[in-house]
């Protein structure tokens, strides 16, 4: 890990109890669907912010969604769990991505359809299984922002740039100027935040899914896919897809829901 982001994550200020309420209550076995709804709905603006996410045009719901209920009911505890994990957490950091060449506009993009695509893929499947998945989608590429705050720290734009522009994926760039690359970054900033394993974990094993314990390795696999499918900026090309069914040909997952998923979003 390069120190100098290491201490950046040891400086970031806790999490709001907000959050801290709502991974009690999603990791108690004993809660229910209103106990979620309640915390959520003490937090106006947050639940704001799930409404909007909830009712984007990539999830494909015929009807506006207008209280938390609605939302737990439709997406389940584990993905709601999402929408408001990433609400808190951006709020956590100023957004300039521009050694990368996207702006925040384009990051928002990149994080919702990569969350939809899984969504959309897995909903109702396997409840579990989405309850990593949901937040790991969102969260995942976060760590784009510390190194891309050491990038300009260092005034290594343009050597970012040409790494870039070499090297075969983002993360290789990253590696190469900075020493790190996003899911190690993120996933110790979740670390940090005292997140749990299984999604610390996800986050950390998605560029090497056969490093992963078992009971995440699909979780891993699928997350490794649905990153190759959306690229940085956004878009889903011919090129990523291709990218991420030849992943789901060597995992052995499901391509037909996976087609359906895309055409969804």
């Amino acid at each position: 890990m390069n120190d100098e982001i290491l201490k950046k994550i040891k400086q970031l200020p806790p999490l709001p109890e907000s959050a801290r309420q709502i991974e009690a209550v999603y990791q108690d076995p004993d809660s229910t669907f209103s106990d979620m709804v309640k915390i959520l709905e003490k937090d106006p603006l947050l639940t704001a912010d799930i409404l909007k996410a909830a009712n984007s045009p990539l999830y494909g719901f015929s009807r506006e969604i207008n209280t938390i209920n609605q939302a737990v009911g439709l997406f389940g505890m584990g993905t709601v769990r999402g929408f408001a994990l990433a609400s808190i957490v951006k709020k956590s950091f100023a957004l300039d991505l521009s050694p990368y060449g996207i702006d925040s506009d384009m990051f928002s993009t990149l994080s919702k359809k990569q969350h939809a695509l899984i969504t959309s893929w897995c909903l109702r499947k396997d409840t579990k299984l989405l309850g990593i998945l949901s937040p790991a989608a969102f969260l995942v590429e976060i760590g784009k922002v510390l190194i891309a705050q050491q990038i300009m720290a260092d005034k290594s734009q343009e050597n970012f740039k040409k790494a870039l522009a070499s090297n075969e994926s983002v993360e290789a760039a990253e590696r190469e100027v900075v020493g790190v690359d996003t899911p190690e970054v993120s996933a110790t900033i979740f670390e940090h935040w005292r997140f749990e394993t299984g999604l610390v974990e996800t986050i950390r094993n998605c560029l090497n899914p056969d490093n992963a314990k078992k009971d995440i390795k699909k979780a891993v696999q699928i997350l490794q896919v649905v990153r190759s499918a959306v690229e940085i900026n956004g878009s889903i090309t011919q090129d990523s897809i291709d990218m991420a069914k030849e992943l789901i040909l060597k995992y052995n997952l499901d391509m037909e829901s996976f087609e359906k998923a895309l055409e969804n979003i």
